[in-house]
């Protein structure tokens, strides 16, 4: 099932293996990419036009971590979990760099649920989301183990 802009609250017992989670988009300019990098990933692809020509990336490149970090954010307002999104752990691939200029938009689909057999009150969900530019090619692949509550 599709839950494009969901407003409600999702616990649990709401979701199901499969369903799919829209997020809004984010567009990343020259200057979003060079404070995130000045403060977390200080790297010459990252803050340099001329370097990151001249790097494996050809160009200004955001951080990966860049990319996280809007995915996280995009993430949160588009899966409306009831207690949040709770990491439990999660592998990350970068298929593209993303680039100034870049609108971003994340897809979540529920690959599976687990109900937690010694804590009755939880179980976790795993979540791949797909960050994709604004030619919907994936730029980065999230698959994250995320805590899920039952309704009280």
């Amino acid at each position: 099932m599709e839950h494009p802009g969901i407003s409600e609250k999702l616990f649990l017992d709401d979701l199901a293996v499969g369903d799919t989670f829209t997020s809004a988009a984010h567009q990343l300019d020259v200057d979003q990419v060079r404070r995130f990098a000045a403060e977390f990933d200080p790297q010459p692809f990252h803050l340099d036009e001329t370097a990151a020509r001249a790097s494996l990336f050809q160009g200004l490149a955001a951080s990966g971590w860049h990319t996280v970090a809007i995915t996280m954010r995009l993430l949160v307002d588009s899966l409306p979990l009831a207690d949040g999104v709770i990491g439990a752990g999660a592998e990350i691939s970068w298929a593209r760099p993303t680039r100034p200029g870049d609108t971003l938009s994340v897809k979540s689909t529920i690959l599976s649920i687990t109900p937690s057999r010694s804590k009755p009150d939880r179980g976790i969900v795993v979540v791949e989301s797909v960050t994709l530019n604004q030619d919907g090619d994936e730029v980065q692949k999230l698959t994250s183990k995320v805590v899920s509550f039952r309704r009280r």
